[in-house]
C-alpha cells in the first residue's frame, strides 16, 4: 500500500475509456493504488463532453488513466480554458506501446503501480509547451508533412536527416530510401509500413486480388511522404528554407525553453537546425502531425514556445 498523498489534495481519477477496452486489468491496478493512497473522485468518460464535465470540479488534483491521446486531449482542453497553470497534471499510461511513448519520454515511469506511485509521491515539475495559433498544443514533436504510421515507435532514439541518395542519418549514414516520417525517430520504409499489420501483401493470406488491394491501400500505405515538399520555413524570422528549396521532413520540439526546428533538404547532406521562439511553416496546402493528432490541410502554421507553461507529476 503506498503512503498517503503527501500534498493532501483530493484526487480527480478520469479514465479514458479506451483504456478501459485496451487493458482494464492495468486500469483497475492503477486505480486501487490510488485510492489507497488518497481521496479519489473516479470519473469513468466516454468521450470528450465527460472530461469537460469532469475538470470542472474545481479543488481537486487531475489524474489521467489513458494513453498519450487522453493526457492531450486534457492539456488542450486546460489550455483552452485558460487553467492549464492551476494545477498539476498527473498521468498513469495505459496502452499500447507507441500510444504511451510520449508519457513515457516526458518521465513518467513504466507500468501502473510505478506510475500511480508516481501520482502519489513525485513532485510536480515545470514542463515547456508548443502552442499554434489556432490554439492548439503540443507536447512533443511536431512533422511536417503527415507521415507518422502507427505502430512505429514514435518516440524512439535517433532522428534521421536526408541526403542526396534518400534519407540519411544526421552523421550522414544511409538511412533508407522512400521512408515514412515518424515523430523523433528514423524513417520507416514502405515495405515496412506495408507489413506494419504482421503481414506483407504478398504473403500467402493476401494472394486475393480484394485482399492485397486493402493492405495498398490500408491506414499505413496512405501516409506514403511525397519525394519532396515546398516549404517555407522561419525560426524567428529568419529563413531556413523557400519555396524554391524542396524539403523532405521538417520537424518541430521544444528543447531547453526553445522550438528546436529541423530542416531536412533533399539536396544537402545534413540538416539545418535552428533554435527560436517561434517557427512558421507556410506553402501550399500541408498537412502535419503534432504528437499523435494529424491536422490540416493549411498553409500556414506558427508555433510558440511557452516556457514552463503546464506541470507534470513526475518521481522525486
Amino acid at each position: 500500500m503506498s503512503a498517503p498523498d503527501p500534498t493532501g489534495q483530493p484526487l480527480l481519477v478520469i479514465i479514458d475509456p479506451v483504456a478501459r477496452r485496451a487493458d482494464g486489468e492495468s486500469v483497475r491496478i492503477a486505480r486501487d493504488v490510488l485510492c489507497a493512497g488518497a481521496v479519489a473522485k473516479i470519473c469513468l468518460t466516454d468521450g470528450p463532453e465527460d472530461v469537460s464535465r469532469a475538470l470542472s470540479r474545481r479543488g481537486r488534483r487531475p489524474v489521467v488513466i489513458g494513453d498519450d491521446r487522453a493526457l492531450l486531449r486534457v492539456v488542450g482542453l486546460l489550455h483552452r480554458r485558460r487553467e492549464l497553470a492551476e494545477s498539476a497534471l498527473s498521468v498513469v499510461p495505459v496502452g499500447a506501446p507507441h500510444t504511451v511513448a510520449l508519457a513515457h519520454a516526458l518521465g513518467v515511469p513504466h507500468g501502473p503501480v510505478a506510475a500511480a506511485r508516481a501520482v502519489l509521491d513525485g513532485v510536480p515539475r515545470p514542463l515547456d509547451l508548443l502552442v499554434d495559433d489556432s490554439d492548439g498544443v503540443v507536447l512533443g514533436e511536431v512533422c511536417v508533412p503527415d507521415g507518422y504510421v502507427p505502430g512505429a515507435a514514435p518516440y524512439a532514439a535517433g532522428t534521421a536527416g536526408d541526403g542526396p541518395q534518400g534519407p540519411r542519418s544526421p552523421d550522414g549514414g544511409p538511412e533508407g530510401l522512400d521512408g515514412l516520417c515518424g515523430p523523433g525517430g528514423p524513417a520507416v520504409s514502405r515495405r515496412q509500413a506495408l507489413t506494419a499489420g504482421g503481414q506483407s501483401w504478398w504473403s500467402p493470406a493476401a494472394r486475393t486480388a480484394r485482399t492485397a488491394l486493402a493492405l495498398l491501400t490500408g491506414p499505413a500505405a496512405r501516409h506514403a511522404l511525397p519525394s519532396c515538399t515546398r516549404l517555407r520555413v522561419e525560426a524567428d524570422g529568419v529563413l531556413l528554407a523557400d519555396l524554391d528549396q524542396p524539403v523532405e521532413r521538417v520537424t518541430v520540439s521544444v528543447v531547453d525553453g526553445l522550438a528546436e526546428v529541423v530542416v531536412h533538404h533533399r539536396s544537402a547532406d545534413r540538416p539545418v537546425r535552428a533554435r527560436a521562439r517561434a517557427v512558421t511553416v507556410s506553402g501550399p496546402d500541408f498537412r502535419y502531425r503534432a504528437d499523435e493528432v494529424a491536422a490540416g490541410p493549411v498553409r500556414s502554421r506558427t508555433w510558440t514556445v511557452r516556457p514552463g507553461a503546464w506541470r507534470l507529476t513526475l518521481p522525486r
